[in-house]
């Protein structure tokens, strides 16, 4: 999957980036092919066996831009990221929600400093967790199933 990274020059001769989809993960490389390796490396030790649910890539361009960590002084990229290493994936969805509503939850990614699919992902493990506390933390995340009952 491609995946959005933010890079800046690193001194005279390298470069360093961070992903707004995967907050814990970040990379470095003294070039854009060390840097891409990275990044893979950085992710599958940020997220393979974790409780972390892996968010959908973000591909809007203009979602990107207005993130803090878009400082006007590095580039996006999109890097391809083989998650079939990883044992959390996610599954892109559709679905709507009031513009008010929206733009709150944007200001709220931009302040955390992640995307929309990342608030909204926290959002929702945050309100499963708290509603089906004793049952999650004693299964991994792969068996987990949430029903109404």
């Amino acid at each position: 999957m491609q995946y959005p990274l933010y890079v800046h020059r690193d001194g005279d001769t390298g470069f360093r980036a961070s992903f707004p989809n995967f907050p814990r993960a970040a990379a470095h490389g003294n070039s854009m092919d060390e840097l891409k390796s990275d990044a893979q490396e950085a992710v599958e030790l940020a997220y393979d066996r974790s409780e972390q649910l892996i968010p959908a890539p973000t591909c809007s361009t203009s979602e990107l831009h207005v993130l803090d960590m878009d400082d006007g002084e590095g580039i996006w990229m999109f890097v391809d990221i083989n998650l079939e290493r990883v044992t959390s994936q996610a599954v892109g969805i559709q679905f709507s929600l009031l513009e008010s509503l929206l733009q709150q939850v944007d200001l709220a990614a931009r302040e955390r400093h992640i995307t929309r699919s990342a608030l909204i992902t926290l959002a929702v493990v945050h309100e499963l967790a708290s509603r089906y506390e004793g049952q999650l933390s004693s299964m991994p995340v792969s068996q987990r199933v949430f029903v109404d009952g």
